[in-house]
């Protein structure tokens, strides 16, 4: 039965990542809430038990299997004039609904233009941005890897996989696409900037701190639902008597020392005290924040597409 349960977890974490999904009306977020309880009943499992949780989303474990059958073959000959004239028109179908933010409605235009022009590698990357606002952004990286794989020096398409990287905290993976964008378009201002979100989320993601929530503090600190939470978390005694010995240190008790605070391991203690006592309280606003920080973070919502 545990292969079942860790099975039946991944569905329901897929499922509650569907449900932060802004394409989806109340009725249909409501009937997938019902899924996720009839699931949790059944397997008796719960949103607590991460030990269920496996190292890849069930999206990128779907995908990376469809992917070893899907070898798409690049047709040797152009298609005709009439397809091209029609995957394009396809195409800035696809680029009037992103401007609408039609997500969904753009992912099947530049779908269609890819039917009729497997060759092109800017609907790939035009549907990745589409995936990547969609919150799919395992889809986006490979729609990026396509891209590339038809057109090595296209920029655009590396600049793409870069944010998509980023928002599923592959930092690392992440800065060397950026770099690799500049390499071909070295004065573009957005990847540049973008190159350094990702470098210092990494910094941040590398601290003890930071670890224990998954995300940058400072830029949760004027959501109210934030505040709310961590007023409650600060009622928990444990977490009181952290900050209450923290605090002695740093007005000067017996182990003060330069700068009136010398155990630094108190305060990193504090934060993964702090960390643990919110991820337990309410994961499902925890993820809501991460989506939320995700959807702001990067220079590319008002990027131009091809």
């Amino acid at each position: 039965m545990a292969v079942e349960k860790r099975l039946a977890f991944s569905i329901v974490q897929f499922l509650r990542d569907q449900t932060h999904c802004a394409a989806l009306n109340s009725d249909e977020q409501e009937s997938l809430e019902v899924a996720v309880q009839c699931l949790e009943t059944t397997f008796k499992i719960s949103s607590s038990d991460c030990h269920l949780a496996v190292p890849q989303p069930l999206t990128e474990i779907f995908l990376n299997s469809l992917l070893k059958n899907d070898n798409i073959t690049i047709p040797e000959t152009s298609p005709s004039p009439e397809d091209t004239e029609r995957a394009e028109q396809l195409k800035n179908e696809g680029n009037n609904h992103m401007k609408e933010e039609n997500y969904r409605c753009a992912v099947e235009c530049y779908t269609k233009a890819i039917d009729l022009d497997l060759r092109n590698a800017v609907y790939y990357c035009n549907r990745a941005a589409a995936h990547s606002k969609l919150a799919n952004y395992t889809e986006a990286t490979v729609d990026c890897e396509r891209a590339i794989g038809i057109d090595p020096t296209y920029s655009k398409a590396y600049g793409r996989m870069g944010l998509a990287l980023t928002a599923m905290n592959k930092y690392p993976e992440a800065i060397t696409y950026f770099k690799k964008a500049l390499v071909l378009d070295p004065e573009n201002e957005t990847y540049k900037s973008n190159l350094k979100i990702a470098e210092q989320k990494q910094k941040e993601a590398t601290s003890p701190i930071a670890a224990g929530l998954g995300f940058d503090m400072a830029s949760l600190i004027n959501n109210p639902a934030f505040i709310s939470m961590a007023a409650s978390v600060m009622q928990n005694q444990q977490v009181q008597q952290l900050m209450s010995g923290m605090m002695s240190n740093a007005v000067g008790g017996p182990a003060a020392g330069v700068g009136g605070l010398s155990d630094i391991s108190s305060l990193i203690e504090a934060g993964q005290q702090f960390a643990q006592q919110i991820q337990q309280q309410n994961p499902e606003l925890i993820e809501q924040l991460r989506n939320h920080i995700r959807s702001r973070s990067f220079s590319g919502s008002a990027e131009e597409h091809s």
